[in-house]
């Protein structure tokens, strides 16, 4: 069946005349009504239901992440609750080498001992003012001794072992000297920290 076009221009296209029109007229006519049946379908029906379908998938895919995050977490709770009481012993451990407000006075004496003991002349050890922090306060000890590299490696690895957390910070070495006179001995000036926990 070959297709005129020629067929069109004789026709009255009027809906009232289609039962007329020829074969090819109305094929054309029923291919037209059916692509736009199609268009309108998929305008109307489909793509809105392509829409769900994207918005289910972006949800799937969120859910899926989220399941996964609380299937890892549920299947680790014991290690992790475990962890949690390893961590807190830690934490209680930890509080008991700071010292509570009536033990500094016997921190004072075992760093004054150390640096006795070590050989070292304490020129200066005194308590600096308290400086707050969130969880913590620290104490500073301002702490000036004379001896040489030895003696005062030895006051450091000793204040190390003390069984309170106590940090040694601003370090200064100075070389004693006095008119005409080679000295040995050496100035050193430290500041030992430790700290007070607030809830104590």
């Amino acid at each position: 069946m070959s297709f005129d076009l020629s067929e069109f221009r004789d026709v009255d296209l009027d809906l009232k005349y289609s039962g007329s029109w020829p074969q090819s007229v109305k094929m054309v006519a029923i291919a037209l009504v059916f692509v736009l049946t199609l268009f309108a379908c998929y305008f109307f029906v489909i793509s809105d239901l392509l829409d769900d379908l994207d918005r289910g998938s972006e949800q799937e895919s969120k859910l899926r992440y989220e399941y996964e995050n609380k299937h890892r977490l549920a299947f680790n709770l014991g290690a992790y609750q475990e962890q949690m009481i390893q961590m807190e012993v830690q934490l209680a451990q930890m509080l008991k080498k700071l010292p509570a407000t009536h033990e500094t006075p016997g921190l004072l004496d075992d760093i004054t001992f150390i640096a006795t003991s070590a050989g070292l002349k304490i020129t200066l050890i005194k308590w600096g003012d308290e400086v707050e922090k969130e969880f913590y306060t620290e104490l500073p000890l301002h702490i000036d001794v004379t001896g040489d590299y030895h003696q005062f490696g030895k006051f450091v690895s000793e204040v190390a072992k003390l069984p309170r957390i106590v940090s040694l910070h601003e370090f200064a070495i100075v070389k004693e000297k006095q008119a005409g006179i080679q000295i040995e001995s050496l100035d050193f000036n430290v500041v030992a920290k430790t700290y007070r926990y607030k809830g104590q």
